[in-house]
């Protein structure tokens, strides 16, 4: 196989594309002090959001004032799904337009979240375009804030998802994708990000734990999963290893599995979120699991970190390539009908930066 050709990963043309960018603002004493209350407070802002939303053609966007995560995915129809801690918004960016705001009762915010989801087709090709005008609608939204020292931070989230093994299901035709990191693709696209940005590029994928992969592993009527989980930890780290894999993690327990570059981020738990901290540049073996041989769950998280070598010159084509071999091999192990069970790879890119728009006006 030529260099060239290693470089790129041949992904099915039906791959689903999603974007979105958080802006989040720090609820202070010295914000909430230009309102009557903090209700006030998130209406007035929401509001303020809105119209000028309309004027910047801001198609779809959440204001969320309950310090609850948003989580994004593809679907024919527009739902939004609220749990304890998350809200998880469904939608197809080419059809659904939305204005939101997600608050709750005598709850003061840690912070507003401003969440623009991408509409449009091309949703790839066209995230640099979308990124510059999340800029500018911040550098408006900034002078009409109360004059306060504030940041704001951006989060830049972008994932394609598709079925590894579509192949085997008679969808034969492919695209070929470098998929060059975030910050290169938009300085090629003017659109410059600030030095100090984070970054961090991951893997996840989900086995359903099957009836016929249950059976194949464990005695009937046990009560003890423990060779279950077992067995998936050492078959998938044995397949990571034989691909030069290093950053990986299973989650078994039933939490949302939410990775964030550990040099940036504080990880810690909660009770619906399993947060995972990786350090891309460091090179040595990190493995992260969770689970509990009493519990039975439906479905298994594994996530597969790129290190910062990874996303050098051409992009991230060889680390997926890198990537799918693992989970081929993971599978193959396994008692997995990829004729008729899908598994969904999403290859995630993320960016973070605090804007420098200082609300200090």
């Amino acid at each position: 196989m030529s260099l060239s050709h290693q470089q790129k990963v041949y992904i099915p043309k039906d791959v689903r594309s999603n974007q979105y960018i958080t802006a989040e603002i720090k609820v202070t004493d010295a914000l909430l002090a230009h309102y009557p209350d903090y209700k006030t407070c998130y209406k007035t802002l929401s509001r303020e959001i809105f119209n000028l939303a309309d004027q910047e053609d801001v198609r779809n966007i959440h204001v969320i004032t309950n310090d609850k995560l948003p989580v994004v995915r593809f679907h024919t129809e527009a739902y939004c799904f609220p749990t304890a801690e998350q809200i998880i918004f469904f939608y197809n960016p080419e059809y659904h337009e939305a204005q939101t705001l997600h608050s709750q009762d005598d709850y003061r915010a840690r912070k507003i979240r401003i969440v623009f989801l991408a509409t449009g087709d091309e949703i790839r090709s066209n995230s640099a375009s979308f990124h510059t005008k999340v800029q500018d609608f911040v550098a408006k939204l900034v002078p009409q804030l109360p004059k306060t020292e504030l940041t704001i931070k951006i989060r830049d989230h972008q994932h394609l998802s598709y079925d590894l093994f579509a192949k085997a299901k008679g969808n034969k035709e492919t695209y070929g994708y470098k998929l060059r990191a975030i910050d290169r693709r938009y300085k090629a696209r003017n659109c410059p990000l600030p030095e100090d940005h984070g970054s961090i590029c991951y893997v996840t994928v989900k086995l359903p734990l099957s009836r016929t992969l249950k059976q194949a592993i464990l005695p009937e009527h046990t009560t003890d999963f423990t060779p279950l989980y077992q067995t998936l930890e050492d078959t998938f780290v044995q397949a990571a290893s034989a691909k030069q894999l290093k950053r990986i993690a299973m989650v078994a327990n039933g939490l949302t599995p939410l990775v964030r570059n550990s040099k940036y981020d504080q990880v810690e738990g909660t009770d619906e979120v399993q947060m995972l901290g990786f350090d891309p540049n460091q090179e040595e073996q990190q493995f992260v699991s969770h689970w509990d041989g009493k519990h039975l769950v439906e479905m298994v998280s594994f996530t597969i970190v790129a290190g910062k070598k990874d996303g050098k010159d051409a992009g991230f084509g060889r680390f997926m390539n890198q990537v799918e071999d693992a989970l081929k091999g993971f599978t193959s192990a396994l008692a997995f009908d990829k004729t008729r069970e899908s598994l969904i790879v999403r290859f995630h890119q993320h960016i973070s930066y605090h804007s420098h728009n200082n609300i200090n006006n």
